[in-house]
């Protein structure tokens, strides 16, 4: 095995609302097989996540945290943080749409020490949705190419998937930034930030599998709205 790949990972799992999913992609993520430790974050959950979060019982899992409210996911992240003492982090939702079998890519970029910052893309490399496809997941991937081609222009990068929830940091690395948005917005932040600090991102293409608002997606106009103000208000205070 890679010697990279023995290194301790943190994931963190931010969950709202997740009950048909959350005990299944924490099995998925345990079943990696790596040397992980899983930071749990119930944001809130009103329909059973955090109960059924409470009763899984693993020795992967370090840490549980219980939010006294809805806060968001980067307010997940920033609660998750304290906790990690390991060299590198993944993001990982509670959802399905992401498949922690691609850990084992995203992570072999960091045997280069140089390499601090790594994106799993989920347009890298892939044709472009049919027509035929759902219409909301269509619109989706128009707006994320939107939006990453404005963050590309701001920040001087070359991403094709700026807000792909795989970002997987050296943890010094994400300490370091300090994140302060609470909610979606936590992924424009980092990558702004990354830009201001001349970091270059890495990208590696990933499976997806994308959901619509009737299964449980809770990103919506109001989420791209803030991408853009978050852009632009770390970019002026460089």
């Amino acid at each position: 095995m890679n010697s990279i790949l023995k290194k301790k990972l943190s994931v963190i799992i931010p969950c709202y609302n997740e009950n048909t999913t959350i005990i299944k992609i924490i099995k998925r993520v345990i079943g990696t097989k790596l040397n992980i430790e899983i930071i749990l974050v119930d944001d809130f959950s009103t329909d059973g996540s955090r109960q059924k979060i409470k009763k899984f019982k693993s020795k992967l899992i370090k840490k549980k945290i219980y939010h006294h409210k809805n806060m968001g996911k980067g307010a997940c992240i920033k609660s998750a943080l304290k906790y990690i003492d390991s060299e590198i982090t993944i993001i990982q939702d509670a959802d399905l749409e992401y498949n922690p079998k691609d850990y084992k890519k995203l992570i072999k970029l960091f045997s280069d020490k140089n390499i601090k910052v790594v994106y799993g893309s989920r347009v890298l490399n892939k044709k472009r949705y049919s027509i035929k496809k759902n219409i909301f997941v269509n619109f989706r991937v128009f707006s994320n190419h939107v939006l990453s081609t404005i963050s590309n222009l701001i920040n001087k990068q070359s991403l094709t998937d700026a807000h792909t929830c795989y970002k997987v940091f050296r943890t010094n690395l994400l300490k370091k930034i300090k994140p302060i948005e609470n909610d979606f917005a936590f992924c424009p932040e980092v990558t702004t930030k990354i830009s201001n600090m001349n970091i270059e991102i890495q990208e590696v293409p990933i499976s997806y599998k994308g959901r619509g608002y009737d299964e449980g997606k809770k990103i919506g106009i109001y989420d791209a709205l803030r991408v853009l103000i978050v852009i632009f208000k770390y970019k002026a205070f460089i």
